[in-house]
């Protein structure tokens, strides 16, 4: 490589440039540094690579030697005096290798410059290949016109020589920037870092190629922007390096379309980590700020906001045009949506610049659009935000305020929608940041917002079945145990997913006549609201039955054909079709505080627990019996008694079986935690919970105590009646002196008139013995037992019938009244309230 003696390609005719690697790849040039006596002072590993001269063996030589053409001084002169005049020079010379080889080279000379004293040219050069043929006019522009910035700098990193490109990149004159330093030009760029890997280079001799950075310049102060930079060692004769040559090329586009592409993608982490609706707002105000804005506001629809409001906005599937809309109700009265503002976040403590703040009703909406942009509106774009327009200052005068006050200049409103449902708006604001919102930026907005509202509507949706599933569990669930005089009672109830609240483990207390109570509870496969849905059927068939006075087996048994109708009933192989019932377990038990009595029978389930009033714990042994819904297996009933002060508890599977121990271990578990002493009966059960579901399980837990009450013989009065119509005027008597010894005058003369239409029908319809008892609890409490199973049937007599009026008088003057069977007979009872002064 030389200055003197090549010559240019006259006539050539132009081609377009090559688009290959090699065809811009500058770092790659040999490159070499000529001084103006033709002594070569600087040569790259570039050139060495090139023509297999190694440093040492040209530096201080003649250039000339390097050419393979004759040496023609004249033209020499004239390149320089060209490059002097601050033009440069381009042509093409064929040089020679160090193996005796030859190669054409485009080559160019830069203006000169002063290295170290000397005037000093420098010298590029690439192999000609077939495709240099052409483009031309784009070649001769290399050093001065080409799009990549060059410069060299001395061992003390001082500009001693720049092409245009840089000065226009850069800003700084060149007149500014010779002998000076990067940091000394430009203290907007990472000039101490970049400063630090040139002094990499001129240590190491090693190139750094493609660094990137960003910085700010005087060419475009307001805006950072990124570059992609080359540093070249530049050598002389023994090896040593004298300087630097970098190349820079503005790459602020590429880096702000892949900043835009990883925000967009961080933002789908970022965003919906949770299924609440606010919070997924907020989450979206926090990812933008300050990454892509210095004021984020998401205001949301009240409708989304609060998702136990009615319904999306607009109702999806309507088609319902804008001035409908207004007219449905969903509109302020200046036609606006009514939301909420649900996220906002600011590069300013405590978002100063908001007029409303998070929770508040809002009606923003850019000006001068309405409610229709939300419903098919485009992003708005505001580069530059005007408070002074008639647009803010006449229809929004706070926010016009705020925008002055804390020098908001550019803003991004995006329409949040998703699933043909419109959720809200979200609004991006620039202040500290000096650079306005491009065109470019809509993109990564809409994509941002995007994905929220997706979050969002998958967080409303979510609310509202969840709203909906605990409506459901709470309405199936009772929200009272009514034990009487009976029993105490308490129950804790623990889903498996504590999250949702549903699950398909129930439990209830059911007042039966005769001052009995039924205890019950039941399992059924599964969580969430298809388990619930299911133990709502069950709860409600129970409910049926235990009125029916039903003894636990056959309770049990029509309960089991219900549940085979229901599965049968189910549809096979649709999706969501239905909720399988089929494993449902249950187990019932009725207990007499007359007797002490307590008659049980499980299908499936658990076996009850038992803790005696000395603290004696056991599991009563009573028949399994079949889960419910595999049919033709019948139920057996166990009967215990329960001494006053027992307890008795009766829990789901969930309760004894943990992760870490079979269900022995959780059964006797159980039994140590429930021998606690001195605890009212809701604080041992809620600890019972707490010591045996220390960590969330996998399955639903339910668990119903009841503790036993005797009804005293003060409470119970029963004799014998004749069977002989005469008889009945005397039971009348002993009833009322029973009454009155009871202090319950007041219902003297009704309970005489039931008693005695009782009695008349077992006296004149059924056979002997024939029994009357009477009961005070919470009500008083009337039975006539007889030996016959024939039902008597309450009868609408008409007005000339001279009978048939007796059971229907007595519907009219009791609470309730029914019939239920026994093994001798049947029992027809009924229940009056008590008076308020009764005891």
């Amino acid at each position: 490589m030389a200055c003197a003696g090549p010559q240019s390609a006259p006539g050539a005719e132009p081609s377009p440039p090559s688009t290959s690697r090699h065809s811009y790849d500058t770092a790659t040039d040999a490159t070499a540094v000529v001084a103006d006596t033709g002594a070569v002072v600087g040569w790259t590993h570039s050139a060495q690579d090139l023509l297999g001269y190694r440093a040492a063996e040209v530096v201080g030589r003649s250039a000339g030697f390097l050419l393979a053409m004759p040496e023609d001084p004249v033209r020499v002169a004239g390149i320089a005096e060209r490059c002097r005049a601050g033009v440069g020079w381009r042509g093409v010379a064929d040089v020679r290798r160090r193996d005796g080889g030859q190669v054409e080279l485009d080559l160019r000379v830069s203006a000169s410059f002063h290295l170290d004293g000397r005037e000093c040219f420098l010298v590029s050069g690439r192999e000609r290949r077939p495709e240099w043929t052409v483009g031309q006019s784009v070649l001769d522009a290399f050093l001065t016109g080409s799009p990549i910035g060059m410069a060299v700098l001395s061992p003390a990193l001082r500009y001693t020589w720049m092409n245009d490109t840089l000065e226009r990149l850069g800003g700084v004159p060149r007149e500014d920037r010779m002998g000076r330093r990067l940091s000394e030009v430009l203290p907007g760029l990472e000039a101490e870092a970049i400063e630090t890997l040139m002094r990499g280079v001129l240590d190491t001799g090693v190139p750094v190629i493609d660094y990137e950075y960003l910085g700010w310049t005087w060419a475009d102060p307001r805006r950072k922007r990124a570059y992609s930079t080359s540093y070249l060692p530049l050598t002389d004769s023994d090896g040593s390096v004298t300087g630097v040559c970098y190349m820079v090329m503005d790459v602020t586009d590429r880096w702000n379309a892949q900043q835009r592409l990883a925000m967009v993608n961080d933002a789908g982490a970022s965003i919906g980590s949770t299924l609440d609706v606010m919070r997924t707002a907020q989450e979206l105000a926090d990812f933008a700020v300050p990454r892509f804005a210095d004021f984020v506001v998401v205001d949301l629809l009240e409708t989304v906001a609060r998702p136990d409001e009615p319904g999306p906005w607009p109702p999806p599937g309507t088609g319902l045009s804008g001035p409908e809309l207004a007219r449905s109700g969903a509109l302020t009265g200046s036609s606006r949506p009514r939301m909420r503002r649900a996220g906002m976040s600011s590069v300013h403590e405590g978002c100063p610049e908001a007029v409303n703040r998070v929770g508040e009703p809002v009606d923003f909406v850019p000006p001068p659009h309405d409610m229709r942009f939300l419903i098919d509106g485009e992003p708005v774009l505001i580069p530059v935000l005007d408070a002074d327009n008639h647009a803010w200052s006449a229809e929004q005068p706070d926010r016009a305020a705020r925008i002055r006050e804390y020098g908001l200049h550019s803003l991004i409103s995006v329409p949040m929608r998703a699933r043909d449902t419109v959720l809200g708006l979200t609004t991006f604001i620039r202040s500290v940041n000096p650079a306005p919102f491009e065109p470019d930026d809509v993109l990564p907005a809409r994509e941002m917002v995007a994905r929220a509202a997706v979050c969002v509507d998958n967080a409303r949706r979510y609310t509202h079945e969840h709203i909906a599933a605990l409506t459901l569990q709470r309405s199936l669930l009772p929200h009272s145990l009514p034990g009487g005089m009976a029993l105490d009672v308490a129950s804790s109830y623990l889903p498996a997913d504590a999250k949702d609240g549903v699950g398909g483990d129930w439990f209830d207390v059911i007042p039966l006549s005769g001052a009995r109570v039924a205890l019950v509870v039941g399992d059924v496969v599964g969580h969430g609201i298809g388990a619930a849905a299911t133990m709502g059927r069950l709860r409600t068939a129970v409910h049926t039955l235990a009125d029916m006075d039903l003894p636990p087996d056959e309770l049990l048994a029509h309960l089991d054909d219900l549940v085979l109708r229901l599965s049968d009933a189910e549809p096979e192989g649709e999706e969501g079709g239905g909720t399988p019932v089929l494993g449902a377990t249950c187990l019932y038990a009725v207990y007499d505080p007359v007797t002490q009595q307590c008659t049980m029978a499980r299908a499936g389930h658990p076996p009850p627990v038992v803790v005696a009033p000395d603290g004696r714990v056991s599991f009563p042994e009573l028949p399994a019996g079949p889960p419910l819904g595999l049919g033709g297996m019948p139920f057996e009933t166990a009967e215990i008694i329960l001494p006053e002060g027992s307890l008795i508890g009766l829990y789901t599977d969930g309760l004894i079986e943990g992760r870490d121990w079979d269900p022995d271990l959780g059964m006797s578990r159980l039994g140590g935690a429930l021998a606690q002493r001195g605890l009212p009966l809701d604080a041992l059960c809620a600890s019972v919970v707490e010591q045996l579901v220390s960590v969330p399980q996998p399955d639903d837990v339910a668990l119903l105590l009841a503790r036993t009450h005797e009804l005293s013989a003060d409470h119970v009065a029963s004799w014998e009646v004749p069977d002989d119509p005469a008889a009945v005027a005397g039971v009348r008597a002993r009833t009322a002196q029973l009454l009155r010894t009871w202090g319950l005058e007041e219902l003297e003369m009704t309970t005489e008139l039931i008693v005695s239409e009782l009695v008349t029908n077992a006296v004149r319809y059924a056979t002997g013995p024939i029994r009357l008892r009477l009961l005070r609890q919470s009500v008083l409490i009337c039975e006539v037992s007889d030996t016959s199973s024939t039902s008597p049937r309450l009868r609408h007599a008409r007005t000339t019938d001279e009978g048939g009026r007796g059971l229907f008088l007595v519907a009219q003057l009791t609470r309730r009244w029914g019939t239920r069977y026994t093994a001798e007979g049947k029992i027809i009872w009924t229940e009056q309230e008590l008076p308020a002064t009764g005891t």
